[in-house]
């Protein structure tokens, strides 16, 4: 089996390298990058698996460059700020992160978040754009939704709509089983698979982001089950 590849964004070499043999350690593929601009270069010709991105980069921060990866791409995106520096929660997970971790952090907590995205996420092909997989994909469909966990795709009423992977992977998990009540911490459980430290605010970010994207259906909505969670309910 081919090894996934993980592609190391920061410009602490020793760091990026101390990183880099943690996941070696654990038999996967690893490339660094010490800049913004050399990142997006590197994710062009790398093709990674998954993106471990410092926020604090000379050049383009790295807000920007998920931003713009995400232009092309639904490859995971794990964020990475230094203790004490303003990292914005929010905005990364707004902008299309799947995941932050504050340093100095445990080499077998990012093994374990890394493994636990990938186990989650499709083959390399399905993390980036491929529009033509819905008559062998995983999807669901709705009056004027349809979801497709296999080619990562929404389209609402006849057009394309794009949402990073957890908003729809989120989306999906609820809209396959619909009218069914969910709490916030069985979803972070379920979506993000490891323990978020109990921030729920995760799933109510996420949310809020989907419903922005998609209105109501004729027939149904994404539901606020008050003082529990959310569903998917179906009229």
């Amino acid at each position: 089996m081919d090894k996934k590849r993980i592609l190391i964004v920061d410009d602490d070499e020793n760091i990026a390298e101390l990183i880099s043999l943690y996941l070696i350690k654990e038999c996967f593929d690893t490339e660094m990058a010490a800049n913004g601009e050399e990142a997006i270069e590197k994710f062009k010709s790398y093709r990674p698996h998954l993106i471990l991105l410092d926020i604090m980069l000379p050049g383009i921060d790295g807000y920007d460059v998920c931003r713009e990866i995400r232009k092309s791409s639904n490859v995971p995106i794990i964020m990475l700020s230094a203790k004490g520096e303003v990292f914005d929660k929010v905005l990364g997970l707004k902008i299309g992160a799947d995941d932050y971790m504050v340093k100095p952090f445990d080499s077998n907590e990012l093994v374990a978040r890394v493994q636990a995205i990938l186990r989650r996420t499709g083959n390399e092909e399905e993390n980036y754009h491929s529009p033509d997989l819905e008559d062998q994909s995983e999807y669901v469909k709705y009056d004027g939704l349809t979801v497709n966990l296999t080619g990562y795709s929404v389209v609402y009423n006849g057009e394309s709509v794009e949402m990073p992977p957890k908003e729809l992977e989120l989306l999906y998990y609820l809209a396959s089983r619909p009218n069914q009540v969910f709490t916030r911490e069985q979803l972070l459980d379920k979506i993000w698979g490891y323990d978020y430290m109990g921030d729920t605010r995760t799933v109510d970010v996420h949310v809020k982001r989907i419903r922005e994207k998609i209105g109501d259906g004729k027939n149904w909505t994404i539901a606020t089950v008050w003082g529990i969670g959310y569903k998917f309910e179906v009229k």
